[in-house]
């Protein structure tokens, strides 16, 4: 009662997450006599001291450099010579930069800001309805949890003690069903509504485009390609894309100078103080958690129920999707993913199927209120409040459950890819 009740109150009264879970264990800390408040520090410094989580930071900073190096640019002229033909030609390019994207950051909400700033106001000028264009941007920022590399996945393999690897390649299949998701809809928006369409691109626009974008493309086989052939690990991964995003940019590209490498690692650091600062309180609420045994309590009644893995599978899924809406994806990974995960184990689910629902599952709270994250940061771009774009936004939803819900069913969807390419990680 005084774990939850304290959390929720905090909540209430708009203290941010990170802080609200760690003042929320503070009281328990000096009610039980046989803890003490320096649970706290030894927690919070346990779960830094991590060689996993330093691939966070790195994600990052390989996303900020990208999109200070000129990489934008080129990566939208590719997708305007693959799509810009279709129904509603910019929305749809927003869609599918947002799929490049997520190759390259890993990060939605830095993916929100990015695409906000450049299609939200685009799109209007170009006829698009202003809700329509925030919801679209909104939805495929989500892509960059999903797609690897994964900051996520990072966090989720560091908690969880699942291959980041298996992970990665799991991811790649559901996130391009979503992205076609997302397509469809824009083309069924579009063709309502008589959204603008491109010109087709001709062969020779559409390879020069993509000359000129591979290097840039090159990032997410370097990554995720590092870890398959065993090269480096998930954070040697990332260090090594820094040195590839800052090699891209400040030599070959050479679109940027120092004063704006030296602005993105400044973001860099902002970005990863928040995040893992989340990651620090909410380990200690999840420490609290076990120790009081609150899970295998909690559990202990779900298991009564008899479920069999889709059972499983569609429980957790809601599970996340509630908590998704009140929390941040990576105290809630901490705190629901590891009170779940027996009971994964109890039906024999896989893992990688596990996390792959999990973070489809955390995915939407970026877009749902009242949290939203993604919703947020595009709505403060458009100087409009959240609910203008709600409708529109749960609209572009509808499709993205369906997918959800065939991997949940079919679990071949997120497995085929790994057992085919990295039978070991996964066995």
């Amino acid at each position: 009662m005084v774990l939850f009740g304290g959390f929720f109150l905090l909540l209430a009264i708009r203290v941010p997450v990170a802080f609200a879970l760690g003042l929320a264990s503070l009281p328990v800390l000096l009610l039980e006599p046989r803890l003490s408040p320096m649970v706290l520090f030894n927690e919070t410094f346990k779960t830094y001291n991590s060689f996993i989580l330093l691939a966070v930071p790195f994600f990052l900073l390989t996303a900020n450099l990208m999109n200070g190096g000129g990489i934008t640019v080129r990566m939208m002229r590719l997708s305007r010579a693959l799509v810009g033909h279709f129904p509603g030609g910019l929305a749809q390019i927003n869609v599918l930069l947002s799929v490049f994207f997520a190759g390259i950051s890993g990060s939605a909400s830095a993916d929100a800001a990015g695409q906000g700033k450049l299609f939200i106001e685009a799109q209007v000028k170009e006829g698009y309805d202003l809700s329509f264009s925030i919801a679209v941007t909104a939805v495929s920022s989500v892509l960059a949890v999903i797609i690897p590399p994964s900051i996520l996945m990072v966090v989720w393999g560091g908690v969880i003690s699942t291959s980041i690897g298996a992970m990665y390649l799991a991811g790649i299949v559901p996130g391009v069903l979503l992205c076609l998701a997302q397509m469809a809809t824009v083309h069924a928006y579009s063709v309502k509504r008589n959204y603008p369409v491109y010109p087709r691109a001709n062969f020779a626009e559409i390879v020069k485009s993509t000359l000129v974008a591979i290097p840039a493309l090159l990032t997410p086989v370097i990554i995720v390609g590092g870890i398959l052939m065993g090269w480096f690990t998930a954070t040697e991964s990332a260090a090594a894309a820094v040195l590839y995003a800052a090699v891209l940019s400040l030599l070959f590209y050479r679109e940027m100078g120092f004063k704006q490498f030296m602005a993105a690692v400044l973001d860099t650091g902002k970005l990863s103080a928040v995040a893992l600062f989340c990651v620090g309180t909410a380990s200690v609420f999840g420490w609290l958690l076990a120790y009081y045994q609150i899970p295998k309590a909690l559990l202990t009644n779900v298991q009564a129920w008899g479920m069999d893995v889709i059972g499983v599978g569609i429980f957790i899924a809601v599970a996340f999707l509630i908590v998704g809406c009140f929390l941040d994806a990576i105290p809630a990974i901490i705190i629901v993913g590891t009170t779940l995960q027996p009971l994964a184990q109890s039906v024999d689910m896989h893992p990688v199927h596990f996390a792959i629902i999990g973070i489809l599952s955390l995915a939407f709270g970026l877009v749902t209120p009242p949290y939203g994250m993604c919703l947020m940061i595009c709505c403060a771009v458009a100087k409009v409040p959240l609910r203008y774009a709600l409708k529109d936004t749960m609209i572009m939803v509808v499709p993205m459950l369906v997918v959800l819900f065939a991997v949940i069913v079919f679990p071949e969807i997120a497995l085929f890819l790994p057992r085919i390419f990295s039978p070991e990680m996964i066995n």
